[in-house]
């Protein structure tokens, strides 16, 4: 079962979706991804693609235009909004979305939850071939 994780740096939502799906702390998840720098930027797919590979799993990226079936396991990106003004990733599970900083704009600590509904437009989606 997919358990929250709470993202535990300013940009670091794909990071805490990474470590949900895989069943990880987030630390280990920072592993994967070579700890990267984060910029005001944070983290882009191809980041993301390849922290899942040296997880084992093989995932790809590509632009929703809304007609897609997003599958559980996939982790979305929504686009910059008023709630999220960097925008954000979610992972999509059987019980909702796991939204990694839930509680935003509440600087510490983040906590992690699940919605119904994504918070804003999805712009990517990363998920398993």
């Amino acid at each position: 079962m997919i358990k929250p994780i709470p993202q535990e740096h300013p940009m670091g939502c794909a990071v805490a979706c990474v470590a949900s799906l895989l069943g990880i702390k987030y630390q280990e998840a920072w592993r994967l991804f070579g700890k990267p720098e984060l910029s005001l930027r944070g983290i882009y797919c191809p980041q993301i693609c390849r922290a899942l590979s040296n997880a084992g799993r093989d995932y790809s990226y590509s632009r929703l235009t809304g007609t897609e079936q997003i599958k559980h396991g996939a982790i979305v990106f929504i686009e910059k909004n008023g709630k999220y003004p960097c925008g954000h990733y979610l992972l999509k599970t059987k019980r909702g979305w796991m939204n990694p900083w839930i509680n935003f704009p509440i600087i510490t600590p983040a906590k992690a939850g699940f919605s119904k509904r994504l918070p804003g437009k999805p712009k990517w989606i990363l998920s398993e071939k």
